[in-house]
Formats: C-alpha cells, structure tokens, sequence
C-alpha cells in the first residue's frame, strides 16, 4: 500500500509496532516500575495523555500509587521512587529540564524513539523505541508503543489488542463522519488520556474542533454544543444512557467496540481524512515543529 503521508505511513505500522514494544517489555522490566513503588510518569503533548492513561492503569492494577504530569507542571515538592519521561524526540526542552532538576535525588528513566540525544544524558536510563520513531510532526505510533510498553508489563496486552488494531486500520470509517463539524471524545479511567489525545491529534492534523472529557462528566455542561453535525465519540465502554441522550440532542454517536487504543488509531484515521478533506496536509500541522525546543530560560525556572 502506498501513502501519501509520513502520518498515514507510521500510523498504519503500528500492530507491528505494538508487538515490538510488549517484547521489549520483559526486556526492560527492571527499568520499569516495580510493584510498591511510588511512581510519576511525565510527558509534554501526546507524551502526556500516554502518561495519563499509563498512571490509571498502574494505579488501578494495584502496582502502587502512580501520578501523571506534563513536564513544565512537576510538583517539585513530592518524592518519587522513579519518575519516567516519555519524549518522542529526546530534545523537548520541559523534559529535559525537569531530568536535570532531579538529578542526584529521584532515579529518572527516559523513553524515547530517539537515544541519540539530549534526552541519554539527561536520564539516569534510557528506553530506546527506535522503531516507533516517526518522521511525522503528529505523533501516532510512538504514543501507542510506549503505552503498549506499559501494558505489556502490567501484564494488560494480549495479542487480541493487535488484532483490533489490525480490525481498526481494515474497516472503513463510519460513512458521513468526516463531514461533521465539531467532534468530542470522552473515556473513562484510564482512557481518558486516550481521549484526551483523540482530541488533540483531531487538532492537529486536520483543525478540527474538538474537545475530550471523562464520560461521566460530559453531562455536565458538554452536551451543550451537541447538535446536528456534531459526533461524540466513546473510547472504552459508555456510560449507561448516554449514547440515547446524544441520540436525543441530534448529535453523532460512535460507539467504541474494539480496544480503547485500537480506537484510537480509528481517530487517528479519521484526522487524516478529515485534513484531506479540508485540503489540508497533516505532515505539516499548523505552528508545530516535531519537537518543542525553547530559548534558554533565566530566573527561577533556570534551575
């Protein structure tokens, strides 16, 4: 098959990818999170909402108390056993900035798709996923190897997870969906960073309005901009009623059925049609470059 993006490409290798990184789970065990150790995973971005979800999911499974920050955000004040960065590129300054104020104090580990960087120095160890690495400004597989990565050693990953993956690039997209003009993913637990980064890749490939809440919360104010010509989108299972009540406000419904992140290479489909749809082309989003990289900083924040 021939691609006419660097997105579409990488996006599509990602039930390859995802294998990869559940072997490499076993592989890296000892540089992942132990059960009982108070852990904070944090990323930047994309890198974010995959430490969101992989925070609920340690937490939940009972492997011990898990926190999720963007980077710039860090409680400085709070004790790690072990904080975990994500970084596609190894070069985004809050990353490495926040690996240099822990230095000495709290064990770092970086993964990154990129070993030969900035990042190598900055972390205590490093994760190389170079096979997720993307050439892409909009991240796909890296995001969902590395939490695959996290999966796999929770013990979460099954090969059916690779099989919906598989499903999800097959199946045609519900018919008419890329025609709507505002879009809103909702999940609960740990896929809400899922639909949290739904949200975002919508953004960024195709400018799309979009928007992403914890499905119990949708109820309270959201459903508000409901409407026809609208979709909202389920990762994981839905809240009983809900699909009625978007029903009832003339919005879209889709239903979620295969694994939450097998759904969310689905959106990640569906950025891309609607950006060309739209004339647009998602290997070049609007203001953004493949890493964010800032002047040095002076102040407080130097640190």
């Amino acid at each position: 098959m021939t691609h006419r993006t660097h997105v579409e490409a990488e996006l599509n290798s990602q039930p390859e990818c995802w294998v990869r990184a559940a072997a490499d789970a076993h592989t890296h065990k000892d540089l992942l999170p132990g059960e009982g150790e108070r852990v904070a995973v944090v990323g930047c971005g994309t890198s974010w909402f995959m430490a969101q979800s992989a925070a609920e999911l340690r937490e939940r499974s009972g492997q011990g108390e898990t926190d999720a920050f963007a980077a710039s955000e860090f409680p400085h004040g709070r004790d790690y056993d072990r904080v975990l960065a994500l970084t596609r590129s190894g070069t985004t300054t809050e990353v490495l900035r926040l690996l240099d104020r822990l230095r000495g104090r709290t064990r770092t580990i970086a993964i990154t798709g990129d070993p030969h960087t900035p990042v190598t120095a900055a972390a205590d160890e490093v994760i190389p996923l170079v096979f997720a690495d993307e050439r892409s400004v909009v991240q796909t597989r890296f995001a969902t190897s590395a939490l695959t990565l996290f999966r796999a050693h929770l013990g979460l990953h099954t090969d059916a997870v690779v099989a919906d993956a598989c499903a999800a690039l097959e199946s045609p997209l519900p018919e008419g969906l890329v025609d709507c003009g505002q879009f809103t993913f909702l999940g609960r637990g740990w896929t809400v960073g899922l639909a949290n980064e739904a949200a975002l890749k919508m953004r960024e490939a195709s400018l799309a309005w979009t928007e992403a809440y914890p499905a119990m919360e949708y109820r309270h104010g959201p459903i508000s901009v409901t409407t026809h010509g609208t979709a909202t989108w389920m990762l994981g299972e839905a809240p009983e009623g809900l699909a009625r009540q978007v029903g009832e406000a003339g919005g879209r419904w889709v239903a979620g059925g295969l694994d939450p992140l097998a759904e969310l290479v689905r959106v990640q489909r569906l950025a891309v049609a609607v950006a060309a749809a739209r004339g647009l082309d998602p290997d070049r989003p609007r203001h953004l470059t493949r890493s964010v990289i800032l002047a040095p900083a002076t102040g407080p924040d130097a640190r």
